[in-house]
């Protein structure tokens, strides 16, 4: 093992009680700008599902308060007020009032539906920071609804936005907010939802006003700069315990959309001192279907890996990350250039993520996990509705289950890990909303990848299509690549679709515009997380309670744990299960 460095240290600025409270005022004013933008947007995958995320920066664009919100998009919304900076010439273009929209995935990083909307804070004419959010439109005019499961050019995504003045000095600029929200099949959506964008960035704007006339622009700049460097000392503190080396993992998607190629994505930390390296060299050039994605949003998915390993307890704050460096080739998946396709851009990432923990688990034991179910598990209808009469859309991500840890198994039923926060859609909602009727839904039996400590499960969730004019669409992931156990854990259970219609059964899990009628039914299956350890080693009581719980049957029992149950007394026969464990 290399010789590290020694940790620096930092004089402090400010009284630490006062830096502790001004860290958590402007938390708690980005929590109030997410509540602002959920209660007030107009979509339910806003405000039910909270597709969305927000964030306060300086006036370098650096983070001071985010809330809880898809980690997938924190990551790089301040690289979007440096990107809308550099694009109208500097700070001093910016007045009082403004508001800016973009949505070009190639400098955002993500699709066309995440809307992503800027504006300055000034105090007593001065700039003194920027607040910004980005959330999820229903539609932005794709060749589908929605979005495409099968677009080959950017073009037939949808709209796409530089970086673009929608508010001058405090005065809307009708004519481009309309020529924008004109080109969504569901405009009037698209207008709540920009507006309830809008207003989440006054909310921060007033709360950011309100800390610093409570404490002083001074007393905060100095502040802000002890809570960076508290950051970044505790970034090298942890970084510091791991080996220095080169790790190196690798794993593919099932495909692009478009094609039956495997997508690759290589993975190559190397540990060196105080400093990360994520190289992505290796990785498969930018292919023809949907599994590109922007640059930014590549540094913010390698950003939520290193956070996941690397004091994931504490806030990020500006002064994270200053120790990852990024490698990223041109032209490949993770650095998509015109006109790649870009909808599904999450679906690598998500990849990503977990092949960089595979990677430095070697030296990270008792902070990895096997790996996740890994994709959002995109289920879609769209049609009309003949209760009211007009069109919907229907737009969902399913959860699945995370990977086994050292200290126990994981988590059942969660949602994937670019999008964090992210709900699922109460049946009761979809139900009132859409013409469906919610026929199961629950955790999946067996889906568990086995372990000392079990993988968590998958869930099931079926619909019965209420209107003969409906279209499916299906993006579902990670079967070529299911999650993996880490340390002798198994490998978990495979997402699944089945469609019946009538008679007739199919099994896909990827599909586009497919025509369903009444009565259609529809289940899908995600996958589950990997186990931890031999599961062999797992106490037999804990299996006879995942038995008696439903998680896992008889059989898995059984032929995953070694443990031998009495069906009739639901009981653990100890001399046999040792017999079978001895001898398997």
């Amino acid at each position: 093992m290399a010789t590290k460095t020694k940790i620096e240290t930092h004089t402090f600025l400010e009284n630490p009680i006062t830096t502790e409270i001004i860290r958590n005022a402007l938390s708690s004013a980005a929590e109030e700008m997410n509540a602002s933008l959920a209660r007030s947007s107009f979509s339910p995958i806003i405000y039910e599902m909270k597709d969305c995320s927000v964030g306060i920066f300086n006036r370098h664009a650096e983070l001071l308060g985010q809330s809880a919100g898809l980690p997938i998009f924190l990551g790089n919304l301040d690289d979007c007020i440096k990107i809308n900076t550099k694009y109208i010439g500097g700070v001093d273009s910016y007045k009082p009032g403004d508001v800016y929209i973009m949505n070009d995935s190639y400098l955002t990083g993500t699709h066309l539906n995440d809307i992503t909307v800027i504006s300055p804070v000034f105090y007593e004419e001065e700039l003194v920071g920027f607040t910004a959010n980005r959330a999820h439109w229903l539609d932005v005019g794709g060749q589908d609804p929605g979005f495409s499961m099968n677009a080959t050019e950017i073009y037939q995504e949808g709209i796409r936005i530089p970086p673009t003045k929608i508010y001058d000095g405090g005065v809307p600029l009708k004519d481009i907010i309309n020529l924008i929200i004109t080109n969504s099949r569901f405009s009037e959506a698209a207008l709540g939802d920009l507006n309830a964008q809008i207003a989440a960035c006054r909310t921060g704007e007033k709360r950011f006003h309100e800390i610093i006339g409570r404490f002083s622009l001074e007393t905060v700049t100095r502040s802000i700069i002890d809570i960076f460097k508290q950051s970044e000392l505790l970034d090298r503190e942890m970084i510091s315990q791991i080996a220095d080396g080169v790790y190196e993992a690798e794993g593919c998607l099932d495909n692009d959309g478009v094609s039956n190629e495997p997508v690759n994505v290589k993975v190559k930390v190397t540990v060196e001192g105080e400093d990360i390296t994520i190289d992505l060299t290796g990785s498969s050039e930018q292919v023809r279907g949907m599994t590109n994605c922007g640059l930014a949003q590549t540094v913010s998915a390698c950003r939520v890996a290193f956070k996941e390993l690397i004091s994931p307890d504490a806030p990020v704050t500006g002064g994270n990350f200053k120790t990852l460096n990024v490698i990223v080739p041109k032209r490949t998946i993770f650095s998509a250039e015109q006109p790649a396709a870009c909808v599904f851009y999450y679906s690598a990432l998500g990849l990503l993520i977990d092949l960089v923990v595979k990677a430095l688990s070697p030296s990270l034991k008792e902070k990895s996990a096997g790996a996740h179910y890994g994709d959002s598990m995109i289920i879609t209808f769209a049609g009309h509705d003949p209760r009211r009469n007009s069109p919907f859309l229907n737009v969902e991500a399913t959860a699945g289950g995370w990977g086994g840890f050292a200290e126990n198994d994981g988590q059942s039923g969660l949602i994937n890990n670019v999008n964090g926060d992210f709900k699922n859609l109460p049946i009761e909602v979809l139900e009132d909303k859409y013409p469906f009727k919610v026929t199961t839904y629950g955790l999946r039996q067996n889906s568990g990848g086995p372990g000392r400590n079990r993988g968590g499960l998958g869930m099931q969730r079926g619909y019965e299509v209420l209107t003969d004019e409906a279209d499916l669409y299906l993006w579902f992931e990670r079967s070529a690549t299911p999650a993996w156990g880490l340390f002798g854990g198994g490998e978990a259970a495979k997402p699944e679709v089945i469609i019946y219609e009538g008679k007739n059964e199919e099994k896909a899990l990827k599909a586009n515009a497919k025509p369903m009628k009444f009565g259609n039914k529809v289940i899908v299956k995600t996958g589950g997380g990997g186990g931890f350890g031999d599961p062999f080693e797992r106490e037999p009581n804990r299996v006879l309670e995942d038995v008696m719980d439903g998680y896992i049957n008889l059989n898995a029992a059984l032929e995953q744990y070694g443990v031998v149950i009495n069906p009739e007394t639901l009981s653990v026969d100890e001399e046999e299960t040792a017999n079978y464990r001895r001898k398997n």
